[in-house]
């Protein structure tokens, strides 16, 4: 797939979301966003922000890209999944209230953010959108919705009836929750460091450190006039003049630019990768298993970064691979299936403490004793699930995965293609270029089972 072509002067919306300055009202954005009651309930339940925050920023921009960039065909299919992926949050937040992400008020909401953010960008860097202007984009932004199924009558019908709108949802819905604190001051200050640093990663505490003080206060000084009298958050002088130099400074650059700097390009999902590298293996180890059981919970299983793993866990888990692999309705239903079923095993085995969900003890505790007991162990759920996981990713149907869907399947910013072109040659023991159903199943065996790394299937999500 080529990448498409730089934000058209004819279209308003593309242009505006393609200029990188975007980005400076991005977690204001998402501030706005997550204080809706429903929105914070199904991001606490359901995100994997916290856990894996840079994959699913990833997410979200590739997701923008083709809902507002890609052909109508490309965003059509993008609306669906994003359907069928909203379709499973549902649930009752910690006061009682039901939320469901379908909602078409809650749906609007979020949407309406991105249109409000965009206005947001031209007036915070003085050169606010004339009316004309603001009908033109408001126009673009309401047949992305119509795409997305979002009903007319519950967003503003004309875009001077926005602000109204979005300063009586401020000051009537939204709550200055737990999550929100969470975006406002501890995310970027937890966030590892996204593997795009490279040598710069040592600095990485120290990077997040200034850059979170920077966003925090940023964030506070741009939000809107009803936020800071409603939660008693003043906009202090020197946020202000910050917010001033930002936005104007950014503004007197970026315009100034050529387009192909000014302007993000987007990209498919074909990316140049870097070529395959042998990399050391470490020295074996008495008995690895824990080490490796204990990593596999935090960094694959506890997919929300709560400590504890439940079947929200599991479904996130699925979703990021459907998300990937962009699987049909029916194939994402199996895959949901099986790992809803693996969840049931390891609820059923694992936890001790019947709180509903499994901790990092638990799972360790249950894996080891439970494959030293019984060699059938891990067929009685994880069999399944794995099954399941590689029919999903051989998309051609062929019986066996080639490196390509070997890298698809795992690849994210927790670890190097390098890793996993290194992974895949270990597992792939005849050399044929590619991984049956069973040489797949055995390395997860030897993922769980094997006492020491030297076993080719302990490399099987590469080395983070």
């Amino acid at each position: 797939m080529t990448p498409n072509p730089l934000p058209t002067p004819d279209g308003l919306l593309r242009r505006t979301l393609g200029e990188w300055r975007i980005g400076l009202v991005a977690w204001r954005l998402l501030v706005l966003q997550t204080a809706h009651p429903a929105v914070a309930a199904g991001t606490a339940r359901y995100s994997t922000y916290r856990a894996h925050p840079w994959r699913r920023i990833e997410h979200t921009m590739d997701s923008g890209s083709r809902l507002f960039f890609a052909s109508p065909e490309e965003r059509r299919r993008e609306a669906a999944r994003l359907e069928r992926a909203h379709r499973r949050i549902r649930g009752t937040d910690d006061a009682g209230r039901p939320y469901d992400a379908q909602d078409p008020e809650v749906r609007a909401w979020v949407m309406l953010t991105l249109y409000e953010a965009m206005t947001a960008m031209r007036e915070l860097s003085g050169d606010p959108l004339a009316p004309a202007e603001l009908d033109s984009l408001y126009g673009e932004f309401k047949e992305v919705c119509t795409v997305l199924g979002i009903p007319g009558e519950v967003l503003p019908a004309t875009a001077a009836d926005v602000p109204a709108h979005v300063d009586r949802t401020v000051r009537e819905v939204l709550e200055y929750g737990d999550q929100v604190r969470y975006l406002l001051h501890d995310m970027l200050r937890e966030a590892p460091a996204p593997r795009r640093l490279g040598r710069l990663a040592p600095a990485w505490p120290l990077l997040r450190a200034v850059a979170a003080g920077v966003l925090t206060t940023l964030t506070v000084a741009d939000l809107p006039p009803a936020w800071h009298e409603r939660f008693a958050v003043p906009r202090t002088r020197t946020a202000a003049a910050l917010s001033w130099t930002v936005h104007r400074g950014m503004r007197q650059v970026m315009t100034r630019l050529p387009d192909r700097l000014r302007y993000r390009t987007h990209a498919g999902a074909d990316r140049q990768r870097p070529a395959p590298r042998r990399l050391p293996r470490p020295r074996p180890a008495a008995d690895s298993r824990p080490a490796r059981l204990e990593a596999f919970f935090r960094q694959v299983l506890d997919q929300t970064g709560d400590g504890r793993v439940d079947s929200a866990d599991l479904q996130a888990m699925v979703h990021n691979v459907c998300w990937q692999l962009e699987l049909p309705p029916a194939q994402e239903d199996r895959l949901y299936a099986a790992f809803e079923g693996w969840w049931r095993h390891l609820r059923a085995g694992m936890d001790a403490d019947g709180d509903g969900a499994v901790d990092c003890a638990e799972f360790v505790s249950a894996v080891l004793a439970g494959t030293d007991r019984d060699p059938a162990y891990l067929e009685q759920g994880l069999g399944p699930a794995v099954r399941a996981l590689f029919r999903a990713a051989d998309t051609d149907g062929g019986g066996y995965l080639c490196a390509d869907e070997y890298r698809v399947l795992f690849g994210g910013p927790r670890v190097h293609p390098a890793e996993l072109n290194d992974a895949f040659r270990q597992l792939d023991e005849d050399g044929d270029g590619r991984i049956s159903e069973a040489e797949f199943v055995a390395a997860f065996t030897d993922f769980f089972t094997a006492r020491a790394d030297t076993s080719a299937g302990t490399a099987l999500l590469g080395r983070p």
